[in-house]
């Protein structure tokens, strides 16, 4: 496997980012930064997973809010 000393979400699944941030700031923070439906409407991993993997620009804000958290950590 190569190195990628720059990209920090290498080796990160998107359900841990999922997992990370719902226990970091909670579904409602969430939705109301990023405004999709499977953060504000009965939101679970499952349907959360489902939806970033089939739509880019919300997976890109998703895992951008993420690296936000990383460095504010």
């Amino acid at each position: 496997m190569e190195s990628q000393p720059n990209n920090s979400l290498h080796g990160v699944k998107l359900e841990q980012i999922l997992v990370d941030l719902e226990a970091h700031y909670g579904w409602e923070y969430m939705g109301y930064n990023i405004k999709i439906r499977c953060f504000t409407e009965d939101p679970s991993i499952k349907s959360s997973l489902k939806f970033l993997r089939r739509t880019p620009w919300a997976r890109t804000k998703v895992e951008q809010m993420y690296l936000k958290m990383l460095k504010n950590k």
